[in-house]
């Protein structure tokens, strides 16, 4: 999926480009698949901000998106390729012999009118859903689970794929996009193939409005403030932090491990940060 530039008519279209949307063969989204998406603008229940930066945007309404895949050993056929605006990959519209429709999210090369389908023993095939445990090792996979039956967790983003690298007792070694080694339950599912539009990341937006669009307000930098709106601020014209990078509130930003202790950490095999 190729991605296009704009004839720049005016300055903000200098910079811009778009993706090509011929993969997509449906506008409009399966009706008995959608939930109302209640925008909180960054807030808690308290009405506190906790995400910085979020607000406005266009109005969305979110795909109910089967991520567990357990309707075992039933057959389903490829409706259509659609646009989810609520995330940066592509969704696969599946429809089962007896009529029931589930989006899952579409890999690479997925096209309309295949045949999926979910199990312990099916084929390994693109986008069919398998433990790890009946997976061949050196396969790419996705949405993979992180407790078996809880549904997909890891590598649902735009062009990432996980890699199935050993298979040792009841335990499973997976390169996540990151870089990170980690040990998961055989009994975990995962999907075949890596995930579709993966020139996602080669888009640039080109100007304000389109992030505003995407629901993403402006990030004012902490050395443009005064000392008294951050650590950062102040000084006779562009001058240095002088000292370690901070967050508004006097926290460091930079270098220092902030990752507490989980229970999951015996599982890591070798960190994303050397």
């Amino acid at each position: 999926m190729p991605v296009k530039e704009r004839r720049p008519l005016t300055p903000g279209q200098r910079g811009m480009n778009f993706l090509d949307f011929n993969e997509i063969t449906k506008t409009k989204p399966e009706k008995s698949l959608l939930k109302p998406y209640k925008r909180v603008g960054g807030r808690n229940n308290q009405g506190r901000i906790t995400t910085r930066h979020k607000g406005g945007g266009h109005k969305k309404r979110y795909r109910v998106i089967d991520f567990k895949r357990d309707r075992n050993d039933i057959s389903s056929k490829v409706v259509a390729i659609e646009y989810d605006p609520n995330r940066n990959c592509r969704l696969a519209l599946l429809q089962y012999i007896d009529g029931e429709k589930r989006y899952i999210l579409a890999p690479n090369g997925l096209k309309v009118n295949d045949l999926v389908i979910s199990g312990d023993n099916v084929e390994q095939k693109l986008g069919n859903c398998l433990p790890l445990r009946s997976i061949t090792i050196g396969e790419f996979l996705h949405n993979v689970e992180l407790k078996p039956g809880a549904g997909g967790q890891l590598a649902r983003s735009a062009g990432v794929a996980c890699q199935l690298l050993a298979k040792e007792g009841d335990m499973a070694t997976l390169r996540l996009p990151s870089g990170e080694m980690r040990r998961i339950n055989i009994n975990c599912k995962a999907t075949l193939g890596q995930l579709g539009n993966i020139d996602h990341l080669n888009m640039s937006l080109g100007k304000a409005g389109r992030k505003r669009h995407l629901g993403i307000r402006p990030t004012v930098r902490g050395s443009a403030m005064n000392p008294v709106d951050h650590p950062h601020g102040g000084g006779e014209g562009k001058s240095p932090i002088g000292g370690q990078p901070k967050t508004p509130w006097g926290k460091p930003a930079m270098g220092l491990k902030t990752r507490k202790p989980k229970q999951s950490d015996k599982y890591i095999v070798s960190r994303r940060k050397k």
